[in-house]
């Protein structure tokens, strides 16, 4: 009897059913630092000719007003989301006055705390809130972390697709629960094999010592006397230094339902945390942070991929998932590759997708504490010693070798590059395929192996060598300045930003601490 994975793939081997393959959903959200032409942060807001933070589009600012995120809208078409990021950073630069786009994910010079400003989005109660929530990010866990930048990948397939699986499986519940269910398979299975991409992917092996201010226990080597790096490390990003909390070490989210994951995240979010009570909320008539449970909304929890959902203003992220199910899934482990104008390029988003379909179609076992406690550690290994020669991780059968196991893995997103070159035509998804086989017998070929050896072979510090490509990039963006309708629909949505701020501001009726408490109500009405 064929298992699940060989029964997916029969199921799309048709013709018919094979081209719905093409109509993947996918939506990038990419960050980058405003940096000075000296290569430190920007202290200047947020640009006006960039619109509303608030209310853009595709134009807004994650945790600092230095730090920029773009995001494209949902479409089926790479090379469409690519040119739509492409243009996002060719309008930007025609905005920008002496500074540039940071290229790399760990970031920039930074000198403290006080030099890193938190983002500012008007007067609004939900714009308070954004504000007051990045203040309390950065009380808990200092600025310095809240500079590093990432790129998030949104995916999600058409509901046609869903439908003929649902068939194949015999399933009669609801659309909605057949989905959500099955997107919580697939994020089991992204979070046991995550740390493939980190080792593929993973571009940020080294940082600038300007960084590691108030990291006294960090384990980092000095690479030079402005750079800190470990040796076979993949993505610092992902690692302590990263978007990583000891607090929420004690955090126990499950992914086995939806209701377990609405559960876990709801009790961290209403119950007080000790050492956040200690900082205060409103402390002199100032928010130092939203509230002082260990989690003061859903985003603070630090994960590599998250079910998410379109929420309306006002609405709480889990509250939606409760009551409409998962709409797509975000993947958060992405760095930025300081090689790539955008980040990002064609072959690693359809590798992205090959990895994703095959965690959908392969077989998702619910985790207990003990594949928990293997995901956790093998993930940490890959972050800080991926490219170590004889690397083992752990699996439920025992310990493997990472190229073993990363073979093994191989063979299923093989299959599956198949069947969407199928879909798309051509045979790109198994030539990216075999481009990964290659890191994975060869760990010179990764981008953190490549940075390393920039490094070294042209005798440059982390900052230089960012620096450096920080400037091509600017440059080449520089050169393609938007023209026609393309400017002019970047311009009116930037007045478009504005005068949509303005609207939000005048239609407030309660104070901010009236729309908090009503906010936080919707947690504790939560069943």
């Amino acid at each position: 009897m064929p298992d699940q994975f060989t029964e997916r793939l029969q199921l799309f081997s048709s013709s018919d059913n094979v081209n719905r393959l093409n109509r993947l959903q996918r939506g990038i959200e990419k960050e980058s630092l405003r940096v000075g032409l000296d290569g430190k942060l920007a202290q200047t807001p947020h640009p006006e000719s960039l619109g509303s933070a608030l209310t853009h589009p595709h134009i807004t600012t994650d945790f600092s007003e230095a730090l920029l995120e773009f995001i494209t809208p949902v479409s089926t078409d790479i090379e469409e989301s690519l040119q739509t990021l492409d243009n996002i950073h060719r309008y930007t630069y025609q905005q920008l006055d002496g500074e540039l786009l940071w290229a790399a994910s760990m970031p920039c010079i930074l000198e403290g705390d006080e030099n890193i400003p938190v983002a500012q989005y008007g007067s609004s109660n939900v714009a308070k809130m954004k504000t007051a929530y990045r203040q309390g990010l950065g009380n808990r866990y200092g600025r310095l972390m809240q500079t590093i930048s990432g790129i998030h990948y949104n995916f999600s397939l058409p509901d046609d697709l869903w439908e003929i699986m649902q068939q194949q499986d015999y399933d009669k519940r609801p659309l909605k629960d057949y989905v959500t269910d099955s997107y919580f398979k697939l994020i089991r299975n992204f979070r046991r094999y995550s740390w493939l991409l980190v080792y593929l992917y993973g571009a940020s092996p080294a940082v600038c010592k300007s960084f590691l201010r108030g990291h006294k226990d960090h384990q980092l080597q000095e690479f030079d006397q402005g750079s800190a790096y470990l040796p076979y490390c993949t993505a610092l990003r992902m690692g302590d230094l990263g978007y990583q909390s000891n607090a929420q070490e004690s955090l126990n989210i499950c992914y086995n339902s939806i209701d377990n994951y609405v559960d876990t995240l709801k009790q961290a979010i209403i119950n007080p945390h000790p050492d956040y009570e200690k900082l205060g909320v409103n402390v002199d008539g100032e928010y130092q942070q939203l509230s002082s449970a260990l989690l003061q909304i859903e985003n603070e929890f630090y994960s590599p991929i998250r079910p998410k959902r379109v929420t309306q203003s006002g609405e709480t992220p889990i509250g939606a998932l409760k009551t409409l199910g998962v709409e797509y899934i975000e993947v958060r482990c992405i760095d930025v590759n300081p090689y790539l104008p955008l980040g990002i390029d064609a072959d690693q988003i359809r590798f992205i997708d090959c990895f994703l379909m095959y965690c959908l179609f392969q077989r998702s076992p619910m985790c207990d504490d003990d594949e928990r406690a293997r995901i956790g550690s093998n993930l940490k290994s890959v972050v800080n010693r991926g490219r170590e020669p004889g690397l083992k991780l752990t699996s439920r059968k025992g310990d493997i070798t990472l190229p073993e196991w990363g073979n093994s893995l191989m063979d299923g997103i093989d299959k599956i590059a198949v069947q969407l070159d199928r879909a798309h035509g051509g045979n790109d998804y198994q030539r990216v395929c075999n481009q990964q086989r290659e890191k994975l017998a060869d760990p010179s070929l990764t981008p953190s192996a490549t940075i390393l050896a920039a490094m070294t072979e042209q005798e440059k510090p982390f900052f230089s060598l960012a620096m450096k490509w920080s400037t091509q990039h600017k440059d080449e963006f520089e050169s393609r300045p938007l023209t026609g309708d393309d400017l002019a629909n970047f311009q009116r949505y930037s007045k478009q930003s504005i005068d949509q701020q303005a609207q939000v501001e005048a239609a407030d009726t309660i104070s901010f601490d009236q729309y908090l408490s009503s906010y936080y109500q919707q947690y504790q009405d939560l069943s």
